[in-house]
């Protein structure tokens, strides 16, 4: 049976803090998230989508062109409460970044976090279903498409591992198995708010991914495998041009 999002209530992580490199020379004069597609901002875009698939709260990190961002989000009406964990003082990455918002989030709502530089059709009923019959305590949006990093699942779907193709680097969350498919983690995943709780403190940035590898030595995190159609990254001027052509909604 698929969860109505629209009878419950969901909370959402917008990590948009980064520097946007790889977005040059878009973002020399504008952070990531006020890039435009469509005539419409990568923010603005996350979060109407956020919102019409049931997002009442969400949380968005800033850093980069953090005066702009506040400006922008202030001077705009949103149909949910939008709230800002500032940044400005040291960029965190998402981990971290996650961990200072802590609490900026209810505790008895799951999260759904959801990069800027990311656009998708996925159904969030879906994966929220999913998340639930799993019981997991996140689960992780993935395809098959290639990369040079990859999460590692068993047949089961839960997380085993991940990989770096390019530098040989290998992590497991116990110990090796054979025989995993290697998916490309999407930027998009579901967690409980007791994660929040397991993370460190952000005195430093770290990254999100070995803290999951981490946690899931004692609790199960699931893999969501859609079709890469349903999915775009925007991070680079070349996908941006791409994303021209996406339907949006």
């Amino acid at each position: 049976m698929q969860i109505d999002l629209k009878t419950q209530n969901m909370q959402a992580f917008i990590p948009a803090a980064g520097l946007g490199t790889r977005l040059k020379p878009l973002t020399d004069h504008r952070p990531k998230a006020l890039v435009e597609v469509q005539g419409k901002t990568l923010l603005e875009i996350a979060i109407t989508n956020l919102i019409r698939q049931g997002a009442t709260r969400i949380v968005i990190n800033i850093h980069h062109f953090a005066d702009m961002m506040c400006d922008y989000i202030s001077t705009h009406s949103w149909d949910a409460e939008v709230l800002i964990s500032d940044e400005r003082d040291q960029l965190l990455d998402t981990g971290g970044g996650l961990k200072k918002a802590e609490h900026l989030f209810l505790k008895n709502e799951p999260i759904i976090i959801h990069n800027v530089d990311v656009l998708s059709h996925l159904d969030l009923a879906s994966i929220i279903s999913e998340h639930n019959d799993s019981m997991s305590i996140a689960t992780l949006c993935v395809s098959e498409r290639e990369t040079s990093r990859y999460l590692l699942f068993d047949k089961d779907k839960e997380l085993k591992g991940w990989t770096n193709t390019k530098t040989g680097e290998l992590l497991w969350v116990d110990n090796p198995i054979q025989n995993t498919n290697n998916l490309a983690f999407s930027g998009i995943s579901i967690i409980e708010p007791s994660i929040l709780e397991m993370l460190p403190d952000p005195d430093k940035p770290y990254p999100i991914i070995p803290c999951y590898l981490r946690i899931a030595k004692n609790h199960r995190i699931n893999a969501f495998i859609h079709q890469k159609e349903d999915w775009i990254d925007v991070g680079k001027p070349e996908t941006i041009t791409q994303a021209q052509k996406w339907k949006l909604f």
